[in-house]
């Protein structure tokens, strides 16, 4: 049973949220060793799946920077609110223009709540960044995003996350996904979610067949066990990647629709698949029986 869901304050594309009780499925209920998970984005997996230690990586500094702020009190409840009301404000009062003098703000000193602030003030919560580092997506076209209730919305967010990683085992590092799958161990489950190959933009790096196949190597040579998000077709196309860099790997499916892309006619529904170590198919049986997920391959 899943608890109740801990939505993390950072938005991006792609969030797991709705795919929460699909990836449960293949969690064991108790493990030995620790959480792994190299590519952290907005943390909701690991913030509402893991149990134990936990170890949490990303090759964006700016996510780990934010929740490390998090974890020694630097960012608190009370400093976001405060920070929202005088900023949305700002926001509010510029009819949008202020946003980016925010993100060139942010882009030269990188502080955490400019981070916060860019994430809810973008466009469709996209997160990207140029080939110089810097956050590059535009407005969202709201001035009055940051209302009394939307910056209420997101302390509660704040809070939620503070309880959790203070009081638990967590350690966040910047880090690319080798290191911290070469650390993992036996009993350790690693839950990979890279940049989706062929589909979007990655949000800090880049990401092609070279990465893919590097990542596959990494998870085949690893003690520990894996779980792996990606896609497998939508109405358009295949994902041609499945099969030739995980297909000695079983899979299961699911329909999933995300909201992302200008206009609502442009969002579609996609077949996710998670691609798992061989030691974790034994919990997919029943879950196949019940109808939860498309198939098992």
């Amino acid at each position: 049973m899943l608890r109740r869901t801990v939505v993390p304050p950072i938005k991006s594309q792609g969030i797991k949220t709705k795919l929460l009780p699909f990836i449960s499925q293949l969690v064991p209920a108790s493990l030995s060793g620790r959480w792994v998970e190299p590519f952290m984005g907005t943390g909701v997996v690991g913030f509402n799946l893991a149990h134990g230690p936990v170890v949490m990586s990303d090759a964006n500094p700016h996510i780990i920077r934010f929740y490390n702020a998090i974890k020694s009190g630097q960012v608190t409840p009370l400093c976001v609110r405060e920070f929202l009301e005088v900023e949305g404000e700002r926001l509010r009062a510029s009819e949008g223009a202020y946003y980016y003098e925010v993100r060139d703000r942010f882009n030269a000193d990188g502080s955490s709540l400019d981070f916060l602030f860019l994430t809810r003030a973008c466009f469709n919560g996209v997160m990207r960044f140029n080939q110089k580092g810097g956050f590059n997506v535009p407005f969202c076209k709201k001035p009055g995003r940051f209302s009394q209730a939307y910056v209420t919305k997101i302390v509660n967010q704040v809070e939620a996350v503070s309880q959790l990683i203070c009081g638990g085992h967590f350690d966040f590092r910047a880090a690319n996904f080798q290191e911290i799958i070469e650390d993992a161990r036996s009993g350790d489950l690693i839950y990979c979610d890279p940049p989706y190959i062929a589909r979007y933009s990655d949000y800090f790096n880049s990401w092609d067949e070279k990465d893919e196949r590097a990542l596959a190597d990494a998870l085949s040579s690893t003690s520990a066990s894996f779980i792996l998000s990606t896609w497998s077709h939508n109405d358009y196309r295949q994902n041609d990647y499945i099969d030739s860099v995980w297909g000695e790997f079983p899979r299961i499916t699911r329909e999933h629709f995300y909201h992302v892309g200008a206009r609502e006619s442009n969002r579609r529904g996609i077949t996710e698949a998670l691609v798992f170590s061989p030691d974790l198919e034994p919990r997919v049986a029943e879950s196949v029986s019940r109808g939860c997920v498309d198939a098992l391959v």
